[in-house]
């Protein structure tokens, strides 16, 4: 049994103590909502509650998203992962003449973030930002390090229009969103009518603030701006339990699997996903999001086909934390540790086993 008296109290708590207009809750088990609830509010001033149908910004949560698209591409033999980039996008820079697509799903690219002279007030067209995008040095040669990449993965979305010719949002409303039944999954637009949105909301000196605006081509790219739900969470589920998706389960080996750098030290970021949990032995993982108000955490449990999904419209909101505690809640098995502290219990039980 959920002890959802316990989690409802927990998040409440949380919420004052961090401030949090407004938070929604999916916990799921075999693609079941096994317990949702909507906290708080998601819009203040109109005093509007959260629900499971309040629909929030995902921010780098989307991710994976953009990858699971890169691997259908995969599957039909349209990409391969380990073909230069050049091979599919004409006219790239020489000094990116070993960028794979493995290397842009798994930040290892040498690609960093958006360089100063992006300004998040102006409107880019895609092509324009890629102009940018391919002037910036790389940060190291493909392959000698992971650091984390906005650009990489606005690269991707760049890759799937060459691929296809579709805008990337598009081929995920065609190829993801509309097949799974994710009604309200959709790409960020502010000026479109939109049913359910929160608004999002930033701290200055402990006062709740409506957030700041960026432009609204920032939110065309495909590193990870999304508008999701709850309820499209529990649809999203369907795409890892079943073939409907992809057809391949090895697919999902890739997806979740480790990089290897070029020195043999292996990275703990996947296609979209973060490596670096265990529990108990099984293996996790996880990504969250940061964006225009909004914080995001989603949290898989591989081997128990468990999920916990945090929405909240609260910049810099810790739901990273509180997702974790619910997850521990919901089982007490289930309490997160880095593959660092399991190696080191690891070391210490081969210790008392070769002294005893």
């Amino acid at each position: 049994m959920i002890p959802t008296a316990q989690i409802d109290e927990y998040i409440r708590q949380e919420m004052k103590k961090q401030k949090i207009p407004g938070l929604s809750l999916g916990i799921i088990e075999n693609s079941q909502l096994i317990y949702g609830r909507g906290y708080g509010y998601a819009n203040l001033e109109h005093q509007i509650p959260v629900k499971l149908e309040t629909i929030f910004q995902s921010g780098s949560m989307g991710k994976q998203f953009t990858a699971l698209a890169i691997m259908i591409l995969v599957e039909r033999e349209e990409i391969d992962l380990d073909t230069p980039l050049k091979e599919y996008i004409d006219d790239l820079p020489k000094k990116w003449k070993n960028i794979t697509v493995r290397h842009l799903l798994t930040h290892t690219s040498g690609l960093g973030d958006y360089p100063d002279e992006v300004d998040y007030t102006q409107e880019y067209t895609e092509e324009e930002m890629f102009e940018i995008i391919k002037k910036t040095s790389l940060e190291f040669q493909p392959g000698e390090q992971y650091s984390y990449s906005n650009l990489g993965y606005m690269t991707l979305g760049v890759l799937i229009q060459a691929i296809t010719g579709e805008f990337y949002g598009d081929f995920l409303h065609a190829n993801v969103f509309e097949p799974l039944g994710m009604k309200t999954a959709r790409i960020i637009s502010e000026s479109d009518i939109v049913m359910n949105r929160a608004a999002g909301y930033q701290l200055e000196d402990d006062q709740i603030k409506n957030q700041e605006w960026v432009s609204q081509s920032l939110n065309q790219f495909a590193d990870g701006a999304l508008y999701l739900s709850i309820n499209d969470m529990v649809n999203y589920e369907k795409a890892f339990n079943t073939n409907q998706i992809l057809k391949n389960r090895n697919s999902f080996d890739e997806m979740w699997g480790s990089f290897t750098l070029n020195d043999g030290t292996i990275s703990s970021y996947g296609f979209g996903w973060s490596l670096d949990r265990t529990i108990n032995g099984k293996r996790v993982v996880h990504h969250g999001g940061t964006w225009q108000g909004f914080e995001s955490f989603i949290i898989r449990v591989l081997s128990a086909r468990f999920t916990v999904v945090i929405f909240a419209n609260l910049y810099d909101a810790d739901v990273e934390q509180i997702a974790y505690h619910v997850l521990e809640l919901c089982n007490p098995q289930f309490t997160l540790r880095s593959n660092q502290e399991e190696e080191e219990e690891e070391e210490e039980e081969e210790i008392f086993i070769t002294t005893y």
